[in-house]
């Protein structure tokens, strides 16, 4: 192989290159480009390779063999740019990426990479990627995305009408409110094919938020500046902040960084909240399990307030303190609707008779029922994937389903009744 400027002088006719941060990492990756082209491949970091590339004509170089550590993830920026420059050059890009998380690898595929061999290497793996991208047709460059994350999906009002807030919050840890909002979040933006609503999510949990973990996206570093500054924003700059999902979901995740719950207050909030109303009809918020000074901001705000428990102890005493302290502060009670995750089946009458007396001791019902969806849901959530696409008939999903299908409907009979 050649190396660096030697690409240029090399009397043998170069018809590709790898392209990496520490190409010597990649043993096996350099044999097999040695075996499939012999001397006819050279090697280059990101920075000269996308100089190198952005000097080449138009189909002078056949395909790129972009290698990507998990060192590498924190700085996409660079690796996309590369892939911009091959695509402005008709030049394939076979991605082969090491430890690579599952956003990062879905946003380089978004940026026009053709196709990816993961590291380390299967026998005659890069031989068959070399093969089929020799078989596809050279693909359109693609615009500028943000470096950091995948961009947001096209915003705006779908329903014509104010948008609808929905906030979740947990009684307890681990009952649930993160799985719900993330959820229904998702079933709401697929539940109409032909004229979908346009739904955001918004993670305030400063300290311990994990819907970016739930939906496998970055955390950006410029999400603290722009909660702190949200009563100087636009509307553009608002969507700017949000990081897409699947091109149907935007999501405004927690800081990179823990942060005090107070470090923001009513004000920020409530600025957050009118430029969500103004870009989305449905916005969904992940609340902390901490009440603080803005809790009574977004309760107020919001249509329905879902406070997620279990049928136990710590949660009926939670819930109690969570009444008593609405009541003190004369909030709105009428807008919680109690969540009852993992509750007992059909069957299980003992359990049955513990939840009609934890209902009748705090003086509410339980709205939602939801089963306990097992190890399904753990792992739908570590590998960042909603339910609906690795779970579909899942009972959790089913009843997350139900949920969302009725809230739907509400918000499309309102419209309704407004337009007569």
């Amino acid at each position: 192989m050649s190396s660096g400027l030697a690409l240029k002088s090399e009397p043998s006719p170069i018809i590709a290159c790898t392209v990496s941060s520490m190409v010597h990492h990649f043993g096996l990756l350099i044999e097999d480009m040695e075996t499939e082209l012999g001397e006819a491949w050279g090697d280059l970091g990101f920075e000269e390779a996308r100089d190198f590339i952005n000097a080449l004509e138009p189909g002078n170089l056949e395909f790129v063999a972009l290698a990507v550590r998990e060192e590498d993830e924190a700085d996409l920026g660079r690796v996309g740019e590369v892939i911009r420059a091959a695509r402005s050059k008709e030049i394939k890009v076979i991605l082969i990426p090491e430890n690579l998380s599952t956003a990062g690898l879905r946003e380089l595929l978004r940026l026009g990479a053709d196709d990816f061999v993961p590291y380390p290497l299967a026998e005659g793996a890069l031989h068959d990627a070399i093969e089929k991208i020799r078989a596809k047709p050279v693909p359109a460059p693609v615009p500028d995305l943000p470096a950091d994350g995948p961009a947001a999906p096209a915003t705006g009002q779908r329903l014509d009408t104010q948008s609808a807030i929905f906030a979740v919050q947990n009684l307890a840890g681990g009952t649930g409110a993160t799985t719900l909002a993330v959820n229904m979040a998702w079933e709401l933006a697929t539940i109409d094919k032909t004229n979908p609503p346009s739904v955001c999510i918004i993670d305030l949990d400063l300290q311990q938020g994990s819907v970016a973990t739930y939906l496998d996206l970055p955390r950006r570093e410029v999400m603290l500046e722009m909660l702190q500054d949200a009563s100087n924003m636009d509307t553009d700059g608002f969507k700017q902040a949000l990081i897409g999902f699947e091109d149907k979901l935007s999501v405004f995740t927690t800081p990179s960084e823990i942060v005090p719950l107070d470090i923001i207050g009513p004000d920020e909030v409530s600025a957050v909240l009118d430029l969500a109303a103004q870009c989305f009809d449905i916005v969904i918020i992940d609340m902390p399990r901490t009440m603080v000074m803005w809790t009574e901001t977004v309760l107020n705000r919001a249509d329905m307030y879902f406070a997620t428990l279990e049928l136990d102890l710590r949660s009926a005493q939670n819930a109690m303190r969570f009444i008593k302290a609405l009541q003190s502060e004369d909030l709105p009670l009428d807008k919680v609707q109690y969540v009852l995750n993992r509750a007992p089946g059909m069957t299980d009458l003992n359990g049955k008779t513990r939840m009609k007396k934890m209902a009748e001791s705090l003086g509410v019902s339980f709205s939602n029922q939801l089963p306990d969806g097992g190890k399904q849901v753990s792992q739908a959530c570590d590998n960042g994937e909603p339910l609906a696409d690795s779970a579909k008939k899942n009972p959790l999903r089913k009843e997350i389903t139900k949920l969302a299908d009725g809230l739907f409907k509400a918000m499309v009979g309102d419209v309704k009744a407004k337009g007569k």
